[in-house]
């Protein structure tokens, strides 16, 4: 068991949320039992995943996409009611780390996408309201065709990646922000990256990829943001000694 207080005093001091402009918030959401046992994390706060978390026992959900955002109407919805009322009935806690867990650069999703697809080194890349959320870097020694880069994403994320393969032959250097980033492709053509990799595409960004001579990869927003927060529960496990479940509710976009 450890106090709630101390699990999110400790996730705030390492996101330090405080320095990012984000569209909702972050850290303790709903707060819940004093102390905790089991941390349930998955990537976004919806009703299967509290009720995943009330079976399990927990008494803190850890999420990447929270329950409060500014795009959506104030005020308690009907939907919003549910995935609130069982938090309450069972007096489990939740808290959400948004765009700081995106940014880290050790334990975010960027830093683990790039350490997982075998970079040798990776700078803050992706500007998002004045700072930095993604990374950027290069592979070893000659990099590899598109075809091992495709292989390496679907490996990593669980998926097929959709692929505009409109870059150079043997990609040496990438861009990755996870998520909703298609519009990051610009900096990414302007720094001279061979390739870009996101969650999510847009329309338009095929043939302004195919045009500028870079490769996209959109990889999906859920896959590409199962890191970071898988991440933060392995942490709390080791520091505090509560157990950690990671709760896999994989969507397709």
């Amino acid at each position: 068991m450890a106090p709630l207080t101390a699990l999110i005093d400790y996730l705030d001091e390492l996101l330090e949320p405080s320095a990012f402009q984000d569209l909702g918030p972050n850290g303790l959401q709903v707060p819940g039992a004093d102390e905790v046992r089991r941390v349930v994390t998955g990537v976004t706060a919806q009703r299967a995943l509290v009720d995943r978390a009330v079976e399990l026992d927990a008494q803190l959900v850890l999420v990447h996409h929270g329950l409060f955002w500014d795009f959506l109407p104030t005020g308690l919805s009907p939907a919003l009611a549910e995935r609130l009322r069982p938090l309450f009935k069972h007096d489990v806690s939740l808290a959400g780390y948004h765009i700081p867990l995106d940014a880290h650069a050790e334990h975010g999703n960027n830093a683990l996408l790039a350490e997982g697809l075998g970079l040798t080194g990776h700078e803050p890349f992706g500007d998002y309201r004045g700072r930095a959320i993604g990374r950027a870097g290069t592979f070893p020694r000659d990099g590899m065709d598109t075809t091992e880069l495709t292989a390496r994403v679907r490996k990593l994320t669980g998926r097929q990646p959709l692929v505009f393969d409109g870059g150079p032959e043997r990609v040496r250097s990438i861009g990755i922000v996870s998520g909703a980033a298609a519009d990051v492709l610009p900096e990414a053509i302007a720094s001279g990256l061979d390739a870009f990799l996101t969650g999510e595409p847009r329309e338009h960004v095929m043939a302004d990829a195919l045009e500028a001579g870079i490769h996209f990869v959109a990889a999906g927003h859920y896959a590409t943001e199962t890191f970071g927060v898988r991440r933060l529960g392995e942490l709390l496990e080791t520091r505090f000694g509560v157990e950690h479940v990671f709760v896999d509710l994989p969507n397709p976009v």
